[in-house]
């Protein structure tokens, strides 16, 4: 079926009530056929990334990682936005400062990114409870249904979330809000009417472009697809995670969960692999640089490009692009710690990889060659080697074809060569092609480049550009292995070899370039009967130093800078916002006359290929300051039985936190009685999610300490014992008719998510849910954070903060206290260093600065770290492996004086070394960065 379906300009349900200053631009059309979306009757091939704005508390650096998504060359990021991260209480909704979506959304649109809108209401993203906003906990009716009380809440959630998407869609002309997505992975155990209600109440709130969802992963799995029948969506997607999570043994994994092909769901809509894996959780504690390494180029080159071919997928969105930081109580507790770098292709500290400069190469490559958006599969070029195998398909209209040459076994590390018996547009060829191990390589023939009529090659292209009069394009292979090209041509044209070794031959109108892969081979064509033409011919690590960007005057081409922000000409000048990271040759290829890079003249000289090359400075040398002049102080004043609790809320519904709304971090209980003197064992069970601890007291005296527990991933009671506890009362400690109190500090790490319906799992209880001393009746109370649910610093949010005692009472924020100097001993209980120090770092310079903990993460020790009282993370050897903490600008003064402070919970006697200021990398350039500001 090839019907075409439209989504209109004016709303379809007639809503116009939505405004906006840019009311005055031009509305658009969004269409879709079976091929791909359209935008006004043209075809595009949609490329995001996932981005996560909640992990990145400093809105300026928004626009530093989506303009580095559009240097790679996607055209799209992907948004959930995080109902939890805005509404602390029931009905109360904050979209400011680092809540600020409106300006995420014009910051995309500004920096030419579609955006794929993910409103949930739930998105699960390894986020405290999902998504779902833990005072939803208290709320009647099954989450994920049609139940409604859960109805209630969640619309309510929508009427704040959807007219700020809608405002920023492009068939209002208002923004590049292109796609909206539904619910996540919500494919088991389902309620057709709950996704049909999702949807009637986007289309009541103004959202006009096409509705999606995202199923994952195994397709046996899914109860619906929602691609027919009630609650279907017009364009169903899949999610895809074929290299799994296994990042200790990234060395030896290789697809365990299969091809990771996008399984088309409807046949009159075009297939989107919704959510592709491009990183992975590190599910072993292996450190993310294995989660890379598990993720990296090799898996990128083969399965992202044998799901480009074998699927004919044409949207597609890859999980993730940049991570982040699961700052505060940010993370789901079970599956991730502090950093959520996920191994991504920009990393956590915000610096480039080569994942990401495997992403630009392919990004390029989709990009310039648009018959891509419209293929179907064909049978492929026979291959004289078994081992290697084609797939191909072709463009209906141009007939260009694309070929697939993988290894026939995907797990091969062979290196083997053979010859294509290749069928093109052109005529039959026989070519010879090579692959080494785990490698692909998407090779095209029969295709207009620009100017000129590209037989085939065994190079992959980049990209290729109109420039100045003359067809560039860049073409890489792998180092080292041969190359050619065949060309059409009426007459024999002219070939000049300006650079490396390349031969050539002309017989029956084709010109074949022969060559290595190696450097960077220059070839230019004249004559023919075509407009002269230039090849740029590398390998893999060549072609990534070159980046594009499109002008007024045509797109230009950048050799040489780490980074290329934008570029412009007004009037012959070609200016140009772009990184280094060191002093560094650049080489231009435009139609411009002088250039300013970063607001300065670039000097440079005209060359035989007809660029201009000069020399970039660098970035300047950061010298960062120690951290000295530590102050401490013990806190445990809960711990006390002198200590007023009288403000403090009764438990008398139980002793779950939530109930009183705590949801996050510290707890403290303490628990009143008259002894007996027959008490022998203090006996306690919580649960705080994975990686959580309690500790307990008697009278002021230590206990002892027990993990919180995890319970079982299903509704309660599945594992009635979830974290227990049993502490022998001291001999002689409780003297019958005496008054005594147990203390209780319980850390909980945030809440479940809510994988499938069924589950119900976030709404499992966080704190203690059970506490005894003998039969001996015990009164408890409780506290948590200052305020609970009635937030005391709403610009840091409901997840910034628990309830120690130093963080109740601002020992958390910037400023002086009158602290002694610090003994670097702890003892079990909690205890707070506390130290500044002031920061003057190059000016238009990006330097990401980390605290580094030295070693290995203790045990017995956890460390809350808050900079200008930001929680930026939690340390120690029961949470993670984490060592490094990025402090991101904003939040970290880079022009002024900061204070950092520690809370560390121990449960046994030790030292703290103290952590350093590193530099995570440095450039010349980056985005302006503002500070950020709390209460």
């Amino acid at each position: 079926m090839r019907r075409l379906f439209a989504v209109l300009l004016v709303a379809i349900l007639g809503v116009t009530g939505l405004s906006s200053p840019a009311q005055a631009r031009d509305k658009h059309r969004v269409s879709y056929d079976n091929y791909s979306i359209t935008l006004d009757g043209k075809r595009v091939l949609l490329q995001a990334a996932e981005f996560h704005y909640f992990r990145l508390p400093s809105p300026d650096l928004w626009r530093d990682v989506l303009e580095k998504y559009r240097a790679a060359g996607f055209n799209a990021v992907s948004i959930y936005f995080n109902w939890a991260y805005h509404s602390p209480k029931d009905g109360v909704y904050d979209f400011t400062g680092v809540r600020d979506v409106e300006r995420l959304l014009r910051t995309a649109e500004e920096v030419g990114l579609y955006v794929i809108a993910r409103p949930g209401p739930y998105i699960n993203a390894e986020t405290t409870g999902g998504g779902f906003p833990a005072w939803l906990k208290r709320v009647p009716g099954r989450a994920r249904t049609s139940a409604p009380g859960y109805t209630r809440a969640y619309r309510d959630w929508l009427n704040h979330i959807n007219p700020i998407i809608a405002r920023h869609q492009v068939t209002r002309g208002t923004g590049s809000v292109l796609l909206y997505n539904v619910e996540n992975e919500y494919q088991a155990n389902t309620d057709a009417q709950y996704m049909e209600d999702l949807q009637t109440k986007a289309r009541e709130d103004g959202i006009t472009v096409p509705i999606t969802t995202n199923v994952c992963c195994d397709a046996g799995d899914w109860a619906s697809t929602w691609g027919s029948g009630q609650g279907a969506v017009q364009i169903p997607g899949v999610d895809d995670y074929p290299q799994s999570f296994d990042c200790a043994n990234a060395d030896t994994v290789w697809g365990p969960w299969g091809e990771g092909v996008t399984e088309r769901i409807r046949a009159d809509a075009p297939g989107f692999a919704a959510e592709y894996q491009s990183g992975a959780i590190d599910l072993n504690d292996a450190g993310y640089d294995k989660c890379r390494e598990l993720t990296g180029p090799a898996y990128m080159k083969y399965f992202h490009k044998n799901n480009l071919i074998e699927s004919g997928a044409t949207a597609f969105n890859y999980y993730m692009g940049f991570g982040g930081t699961n700052w505060g109580w940010l993370a789901q507790p079970n599956d991730v710690y502090t950093s959520y770098d996920y191994g991504a292709a920009i990393t956590e500290a915000r610096q480039l990889t080569a994942k990401y400069d495997e992403f630009k190469r392919q990004n390029y490559f989709l990009r310039a060659l648009t018959p891509l958006t419209k293929t179907d599969a064909v049978a492929g070029p026979a291959s004289s080697n078994p081992a290697l195998l084609a797939k191909t398909r072709t463009n209906p209209d141009t007939g260009t074809q694309f070929v697939l040459l993988r290894h026939t076994d995907r797990a091969a590390l062979t290196d083997d060569s053979g010859t294509l018996d290749w069928a093109t547009p052109d005529g039959r060829f026989a070519v010879p092609v090579r692959l080494i191990g785990r490698d692909a390589k998407v090779l095209v023939a029969g295709y207009d480049l620009g100017g000129q009529r590209l037989a085939w090659s065994t190079s992959e292209i980049m990209t290729h550009e109109a420039i100045a009069g003359r067809d560039v394009a860049v073409l890489y292979g792998t180092e080292g292995t041969a190359g050619a090209t065949t060309l059409r041509y009426s007459s024999k044209p002219r070939v000049t070899v300006l650079d490396g070794s390349v031969s050539s031959t002309f017989d029956n109108g084709n010109l074949t370039l022969g060559y290595t892969h190696r450097g960077l081979a220059r070839v230019l064509i004249t004559g023919g009967g075509r407009r002269p033409a230039l090849l740029l011919i590398g390998t893999d690590a060549t072609a990534a130093t070159f980046w594009r960007a499109d002008t007024s005057a045509g797109p230009v081409l950048v050799r040489g800078t780490s980074l290329l922000r934008s570029a412009s000409v007004s009037r012959g000048l070609l200016s140009l916002r772009a990184d280094t990271t060191e002093a560094t040759p650049v080489e231009l290829f435009g139609q411009f006359g002088r250039v300013v890079v970063n607001g300065r003249p670039l000097s440079g000289r005209a060359t035989s290929s007809g660029s201009v090359v000069g020399v970039l400075p660098g970035p300047e040398r950061v010298t960062l300051p120690a951290l000295r002049g530590w102050t401490s102080r013990t806190e445990g004043y809960e711990a006390q039985p002198g200590f007023d609790d009288s403000a403090w809320k009764v438990a008398d519904a139980g002793l779950a936190s939530d109930d009183y709304g705590f949801h996050s971090g510290a707890v403290w209980y303490r628990g009143r009685f008259t002894a007996t003197g027959t008490e022998t064992t203090i006996d306690t069970n919580a649960i705080t999610g994975r990686r959580g601890t309690y500790l307990v007291w008697l009278n002021g005296r230590f206990l002892g300490s027990a993990a919180g527990g995890v319970e079982a991933d299903a509704e309660a009671p599945q594992n009635p014992d979830p974290g227990p506890g049993h502490f022998a009362v001291p001999a002689g400690a409780l003297k019958p008719g005496a008054r005594a109190v147990v203390s209780v500090l319980v850390e909980n790490m945030g809440n479940n998510d809510d994988w499938t319906v069924d589950d119900n799992r976030f709404r499992q209880p966080r704190g203690l849910i059970r506490a005894s001393v003998g039969d001996t009746p015990v009164t408890w109370r409780i506290q948590g954070a200052q305020g609970g649910e009635d937030l005391v610093d709403p610009a840091r949010g409901p997840l910034n903060t628990g309830g120690l005692y130093g963080e109740r009472h601002g020992w958390t924020l910037p400023g002086r206290l009158d602290w002694p100097a610090a003994n670097p001993a702890v003892k079990p209980g909690v205890t707070w260093f506390r130290t500044g120090f002031t920061l003057d770092l190059p000016r238009k310079q990006d330097t990401s600065v980390v605290l580094r903990f030295p070693g290995t993460p203790p045990a017995g020790q956890r460390i809350q770290l808050f900079l200008n009282g930001w929680n930026l993370g939690h340390y120690g050897g029961s949470i993670g492996p984490q060592t490094d903490f990025v402090l991101p600008a904003g939040v970290l003064l880079e022009h002024g004086a900061n204070t950092l402070a520690l809370a560390v919970v121990a449960d046994q006697p030790g030292t703290i070394a103290p952590p350093e200021l590193v530099t995570a990398g440095t450039q010349r350039g980056g985005v302006t960065v503002t500070p950020v500001t709390g209460r």
